[in-house]
């Protein structure tokens, strides 16, 4: 069985949907990090709601989405990113200043760049979503 970037694939759903200006798209299989995932980009305002349906095969997660997403991808290989390097890595990855969002995986869970940095740890980058 080949293995799949479950976020990379998460990302690739959203990006897609939001493209075809659909409202709501199913993600499978799920992992921890996409429900992870899921929940900041819920709080950051990115979908609307998400369920989490375990199916006892990977499950899956249908999303609310809320047409704010014009572009979001995985970030490989994962760059550990000190508390005060954000802006580098924003200026490489998103498309202006207060646009978007880097997701930070830490030891706090995953959050966005500017709640880790707000915290001031670091972490590794995953993610973008602008």
């Amino acid at each position: 069985m080949p293995t799949t970037n479950i976020l990379a694939n998460l990302f690739t759903t959203l990006f897609n949907t939001e493209d075809r200006r659909k409202n709501s798209c199913i993600v499978v299989p799920t992992s921890k990090l996409g429900l992870e995932v899921l929940k900041t980009l819920k709080n950051e305002g990115y979908i609307v709601e998400f369920e989490h349906i375990d199916d006892n095969r990977g499950g899956k997660f249908k999303i609310q989405l809320s047409a704010k997403i014009t572009k979001c991808g995985t970030i490989t290989p994962r760059f550990k990113v000190k508390k005060d390097e954000y802006n580098i890595w924003e200026q490489q990855f998103l498309p202006a200043y207060n646009r978007g969002m880097l997701l930070v995986t830490t030891n706090q869970g995953v959050m966005s760049h500017k709640e880790a940095a707000n915290k001031g740890i670091g972490g590794f980058l995953i993610g973008y979503v602008y």
